[in-house]
């Protein structure tokens, strides 16, 4: 069996030069830090998942615009990228998407770590995600970013009942 690595949400809306005023992540530390473990995992595969917001009528009105194929949504291009899996998620579990466990199968993975942002939101869901799902999982608390702090720790607290290992 193997592991994969998630990089979850490291977008230019996010994390990037011209990031939305509402994300106040230390963008470069938070980058350097996932790329770190991005080139130590290069024996693994590297996911890729980006937050797409559906290009509906309530959506038009959102604070941010994170549309599927705008330049909100890319990858910031400070990432390193080292693979060709990128999974789009439209909620805050990537396990929404049924095509992200068909690969995970095919590679025969069991164990998951995450990475990226945000641990009070979707990093933190889709570590549960994959606890749900029959993964292990890792949480690497040196490549996460988080502004959500109460819901960070809540979830952490649910993530370590159920069996997630913290690094």
């Amino acid at each position: 069996m193997a592991k994969a690595v998630f990089v979850i949400d490291m977008q230019n809306i996010c994390v990037g030069d011209a990031h939305d005023k509402f994300f106040k992540y230390n963008n470069e530390n938070i980058i350097a830090s996932v790329n770190r473990v991005i080139d130590e995992n290069k024996e693994n595969s590297i996911i890729y998942i980006l937050n797409i917001m559906e290009d509906n009528f309530i959506n038009k009105f959102a604070p941010f615009k994170a549309f599927d194929g705008s330049e909100n949504t890319a990858l910031v291009n400070t990432l390193i990228i080292s693979s060709d899996y990128i999974f789009k998620k439209y909620k805050g579990d990537a396990f929404t998407n049924p095509k992200l466990k068909e690969k995970l199968d095919e590679l025969n993975i069991d164990e998951v770590e995450v990475v990226g942002v945000d641990g009070g939101g979707c990093v933190a869901l889709t570590a549960l995600g994959a606890i749900k799902a029959g993964y292990k999982v890792i949480v690497n608390s040196n490549a996460i970013g988080t502004m959500f702090y109460k819901r960070a720790d809540r979830y952490n607290k649910k993530l370590k009942e159920l069996g997630a290992k913290f690094i």
